[in-house]
């Protein structure tokens, strides 16, 4: 098991980028694919056409959301955080993903980086 964390800056207001994380009609804009989800706690969704799977935990309106990512075959849950700061050039991005199985760490680093946070940041450049 491994643990990720990085910063992506993104040039938009904190609260934009809450919407756009949690609101699937936003989240299909600028991932292109259907998504599933919701800002109840317990509730499940599903990103990228389902080739991510979930449970929301926690939800802080404008700030934070925890979810817990699947696996398959995975004791450990594997827990994403995404707390928004502030930033002078719109938003700081705090991501941090802990408990990803080894065989899938590369894959979710590029994913993160590449896929993710890359169409976020296109998105509201």
């Amino acid at each position: 098991m491994k643990d990720f964390k990085k910063y992506y800056i993104i040039t938009e207001e904190p609260e934009i980028i809450y919407q756009a994380v949690t609101n699937p009609a936003t989240l299909k804009l600028w991932t292109g694919e259907d998504a599933e989800m919701s800002t109840e706690p317990g509730s499940e969704f599903s990103l990228f056409g389902g080739d991510i799977e979930g449970r929301n935990i926690e939800f802080e309106e404008g700030r934070k959301i925890v979810q817990q990512w699947y696996f398959d075959g995975q004791d450990e849950p594997s827990i994403v955080t995404i707390i928004l700061h502030k930033h002078k050039d719109g938003t700081s991005a705090e991501l941090r993903h802990s408990n990803i199985p080894d065989e899938a760490y590369e894959d979710m680093v590029e994913g993160w980086t590449n896929n993710y946070f890359r169409s976020l940041m296109e998105f509201y450049e």
